[in-house]
């Protein structure tokens, strides 16, 4: 009896360090030279909401609306197979306390849109898109810091009060690949 009573409370000790080893995937990678990684903070999002907008341009005071509404903006890009693999495994992990907006499967590109709703059912806390195989149909090359790349996974991570009926804008904007799926779902 002893014996279990000491595996129980070893196992609850070590409870908290299991979640330490398996920490947030955008913190995993953020110095990773194998990944591209944007993360913008609230203080930016704060700048670009007291931007001098037209008042009177309805479609430009929603989108500044919609910007002051989020906290939090990360992305990982990457083509390593190890990387994609991994990032997968989080977003599995990490599908079970969010609802599955949508998904969508193309010429072996996949893109899944998740949600954990918010304050109705027009708004979420937290917005995950996962596009995996990019590069199944990608066929422009893009250079970054004079290093040609090729991108198979995107992460992207938006939390705040997002209005889904204004996050396509946004994704359109910012040419996120599978944003475009958002407002075909309206």
């Amino acid at each position: 009896m002893k014996n279990r009573l000491l595996v129980f409370v070893m196992a609850i000790m070590l409870m908290p360090l299991t979640g330490m080893a398996q920490k947030d995937v955008f913190e995993k990678y953020s110095d990773n030279s194998d990944v591209t990684f944007v993360s913008i903070k609230p203080k930016m999002f704060q700048m670009i909401a007291k931007m001098g907008i037209d008042i009177d341009d309805a479609e430009a005071k929603a989108y500044m609306d919609m910007v002051k509404s989020i906290t939090s903006f990360k992305t990982i890009i990457t083509d390593k197979a190890e990387i994609s693999s991994d990032l997968t495994k989080w977003v599995k992990s990490r599908s079970s306390s969010l609802e599955e907006l949508m998904e969508v499967k193309d010429d072996g590109t996949e893109v899944k849109f998740y949600v954990k709703e918010g304050k109705d059912a027009d708004h979420v806390k937290e917005l995950l898109i996962f596009v995996n195989g990019v590069g199944n149909v990608m066929n422009e090359k893009i250079e970054i810091n004079g290093k040609e790349r090729k991108i198979e996974t995107v992460l992207v991570s938006l939390t705040g009060d997002i209005d889904l009926n204004e996050i396509s804008k946004l994704t359109s904007q910012m040419n996120i690949p599978g944003g475009e799926h958002l407002d075909k779902k309206k």
